[in-house]
């Protein structure tokens, strides 16, 4: 792959929407919620830090060590969108703290 295709898929990547929202770590009955500001590649940051052993949610790596891996799924619950872009943030915190109550889930972060 010469050069130019490299620069070109770098650029397209970076210019690539990405996609706010909340999602749920599962593992049977148990359920942390959490939010992003990329759904898109959420699941592969947490499932790298989980498998190197020093995510900071510590009853969450405790479970991911006790069942592994396969026991667990990510499951995209809502994207959040608006117009404005500064108040993304915002949004995602109310939306987070629905759906924890909605689902009686634990915080994936403190």
């Amino acid at each position: 792959m010469d050069n130019a295709r490299k620069k070109e898929m770098l650029r397209e990547y970076k210019e690539a929407p990405q996609h706010a929202g909340v999602f749920a770590v599962v593992c049977g009955d148990a359920r942390w919620i959490g939010t992003t500001r990329n759904l898109d590649k959420q699941k592969n940051s947490l499932w790298f830090q989980l498998r190197m052993g020093n995510y900071p949610n510590a009853a969450l790596q405790s479970v991911w060590k006790a069942k592994g891996e396969d026991a667990f799924s990510y499951e995209i619950l809502e994207e959040v969108k608006d117009d404005n872009a500064l108040i993304i943030g915002e949004l995602l915190k109310e939306r987070e703290a629905a759906w924890r109550k909605e689902m009686g889930a634990e915080k994936l972060m403190g």
